[in-house]
């Protein structure tokens, strides 16, 4: 098996002390697409060691990363994965290694698809590995909690956003936004809600469930009248579900979707004139996904997870040098990659590179505030939520000229989400 080494952070970036992504995005990206350069590996991964300054006679701290390498979330997964490797050099300042115990991951692409994941998982669990991340996907999230909760792994998943994987487990804990952030970001444009109507258009997965589900319960209880269009994932012509949308002639049209179709997705809507109609709230996607959205760009009202620039943080601009020097560019989601390094090395540094007593990670965890890429961030103790600040955003110019701007940033504590009672 060849090995890759991670990107070391250059003295610059030293350090000094998660649409919803609905939108779109071609194929270019299927709202991902990409896929990432890797040595070969038996079987069905690849793996990579941080590189490491000693403790060559310690034991390597062991991280199995299953994510979207291929399919049709692969552009996050890319970013995903150039993120941890920054992170991972961030966070052990330089050395890969974390009480002189290499880091050393594994890679397995699931390809978005729970049962390729859940296999991942299981065959990286019988090599002895006590540590698990990715999950681009939300239903494969949803599938390798629970693994990781029976045989007493600890997994953070990444840039999926299902509000179930909050609370699932007390294994369980993500290292990007929730559902629920998006859509109070998202209620932040349209004030009070009573009495409006609102209708969520989006795919007919978990994703797109969670996102129904989550603007009922926000802004369902603030009087709002809430109703769904829902498309198959797989569906290619979307024009019917867009015209249901403009039929259903809703105050707030919400749109949450990713993959493929993106881009068929918005043609439809402008061929259906729906920006005439209705007040239009998606998330600010990739930035491969920009000049999608053309001329309809500066009519839409963007709530945002991330996109590059927008933090201005120290933290921010070493994930930044770091990722360009190793031939990457930052966006939506390389700051989960970064993000589920920082929660790792910390969870193991404070088990002095033991990786053994999954409980004691799990309580390094719980509660554990820090300096993330987007500014202040918590680990909620109580069902894990990552605590973090959100943004309103928009987009001004068309075609490649299209260019992102920071509207408000909203604080962690006014898009947290409720209490999830943690399962198992």
């Amino acid at each position: 098996m060849r090995s890759s080494t991670a990107p070391t952070r250059p003295a610059s970036g030293a350090r000094p002390g998660e649409t919803l992504t609905g939108g779109p995005a071609r194929k270019l990206a299927a709202v991902a697409a990409c896929v990432l350069l890797a040595a070969g590996c038996a079987k069905a991964g690849t793996a990579g060691t941080a590189s490491a300054d000693g403790g060559g006679a310690k034991s390597p701290v062991k991280v199995g990363l299953v994510y979207s390498k291929t399919g049709p979330l692969a552009a996050y997964g890319k970013q995903y994965l150039e993120g941890f490797k920054a992170g991972l050099s961030y966070a052990t300042k330089g050395t890969g290694a974390v009480d002189g115990h290499k880091v050393e991951f594994e890679e397995q692409d699931d390809a978005g698809d729970p049962a390729k994941a859940v296999s991942a998982a299981k065959d990286l669990i019988g090599k002895g590995y006590k540590v698990l991340a990715g999950s681009t996907a939300s239903g494969v999230a949803l599938q390798v909690g629970p693994i990781a909760a029976q045989n007493k792994v600890l997994f953070v998943s990444g840039p999926a956003a299902a509000d179930k994987v909050t609370g699932l487990n007390k294994y369980t804990f993500r290292s990007g936004r929730q559902s629920f952030q998006d859509i109070r970001t998202a209620a932040s444009f349209i004030g009070d809600a009573k009495g409006k109507k609102v209708t969520v258009l989006a795919q007919d997965n978990a994703f797109g469930q969670a996102n129904v589900a989550a603007v009922k319960a926000v802004l369902g209880a603030q009087g709002a009248t809430v109703d769904q269009v829902l498309a198959p994932p797989s569906a290619t012509d979307l024009t019917p579900f867009a015209t249901q949308a403009k039929t259903a002639k809703p105050d707030l049209l919400f749109v949450a979707w990713a993959g493929d179709s993106s881009s068929a997705l918005w043609t439809a809507l402008n061929q259906q004139d729906v920006f005439a109609d209705t007040k239009v709230v998606t998330g600010l996607d990739l930035a491969a996904s920009y000049p999608l959205f053309g001329p309809a760009a500066e009519k839409i009202s963007f709530l945002n997870h991330y996109f590059s620039g927008a933090a201005g943080t120290p933290v921010e601009k070493a994930m930044d040098e770091a990722v360009t020097a190793a031939g990457g560019k930052t966006d939506i989601f390389t700051p989960d990659g970064f993000t589920a390094a920082q929660l790792i090395v910390h969870a193991v540094e404070a088990n002095h590179g033991s990786t053994d007593d999954t409980s004691a990670l799990v309580k390094a965890l719980e509660g554990w505030s820090f300096d993330g890429v987007k500014g202040r961030t918590t680990v909620r103790a109580e069902d894990h939520a990552l605590l973090q600040p959100m943004f309103q955003a928009r987009l001004t110019g068309t075609g490649a000229a299209a260019k992102p701007s920071v509207e408000k940033a909203l604080t962690a504590d006014e898009v947290a989400p409720p209490v999830t009672p943690m399962a198992g």
